[in-house]
């Protein structure tokens, strides 16, 4: 499993065996990164994929030094269940 962030497409993938089983779409701002949208194919779902992607994302953004908003409803879950990601979150989003 592999995740990578695809920059020209604006969105994490997470890849199985080279195919995309994941992806979180991001805006950039000024001062964070909005992330949109999770989307696991249906084919894929049910295996943890999600929660491994936003894991992923929330790690490599937080090695980066970079604040979130959390736009996509997948992810204000996760963090809702993760508080101990809730210091990435932009003050005004909280």
């Amino acid at each position: 499993m592999v995740l990578r962030d695809n920059p020209d497409e604006l969105r994490y993938e997470l890849l199985v065996d080279g195919e995309v089983v994941g992806e979180l779409r991001y805006r950039l701002r000024p001062d964070a990164v909005a992330l949109i949208h999770t989307e696991v194919p249906e084919a894929f779902e049910g295996r943890g994929y999600g929660g491994q992607l936003v894991e992923g994302a929330l790690d490599d953004l937080r090695r980066r030094g970079l604040k979130i908003v959390p736009i996509c409803p997948f992810v204000r879950g996760y963090l809702q269940r993760h508080p101990e990601y809730g210091d990435l979150v932009v003050e005004r989003a909280r």
